[in-house]
């Protein structure tokens, strides 16, 4: 191997591994509320991570957790129907509603970015947003505490003389 070439790779393991360590635990959260269990999330980031280290000199102007999210998302969507996810606070949510939850309220992208990258209308996107909100809504209005319940006063007792 040459000594340019060797430079490079040395430069990119720095910058990846600066990289990881900055966004891992943010994408590990993605993926692990995406996944709904930790044993998938962490096969999901491997897997991402390993693509974005393997195109990371391609990626020259990008923004890599930028191009981290996108291919968690789109490793995601793309699995196989055996490899759902089961389990963690959006498993009533379906595949599409949970990608949208995900990237619109913990990564914070916007209705038409989040369309774009799905490949779907942004009506679409507003619509799937909005009932997945209200399933979870209703699923947090379940576990609410029962009404207390009135007690009744007592009642004064006679003193006997």
């Amino acid at each position: 191997m040459g000594k340019r070439r060797a430079a490079a790779e040395i430069r990119r393991d720095a910058e990846f591994a600066a990289f990881t360590a900055g966004a891992a635990g943010r994408l590990l959260h993605a993926a692990t509320l995406l996944a709904g269990d930790p044993e998938g999330a962490d096969r999901l980031l491997t897997a991402t991570l390993a693509h974005v280290y393997a195109n990371w000199f391609r990626m020259r102007a990008e923004d890599p957790y930028e191009r981290a999210r996108s291919e968690l998302v789109r490793r995601f969507a793309y699995r196989p129907w055996w490899q759902r996810p089961r389990g963690g606070t959006l498993d009533r949510l379906g595949r599409q509603e949970r990608l949208i939850v995900v990237m619109r309220f913990f990564e914070g992208i916007a209705e038409e970015q989040t369309a774009a990258q799905l490949g779907l209308p942004d009506e679409r996107v507003r619509t799937l947003c909005a009932h997945a909100t209200a399933t979870l809504r209703s699923r947090n209005g379940d576990r609410q505490p029962p009404a207390a319940r009135s007690v009744p006063e007592p009642r004064p007792t006679a003193v006997a003389p």
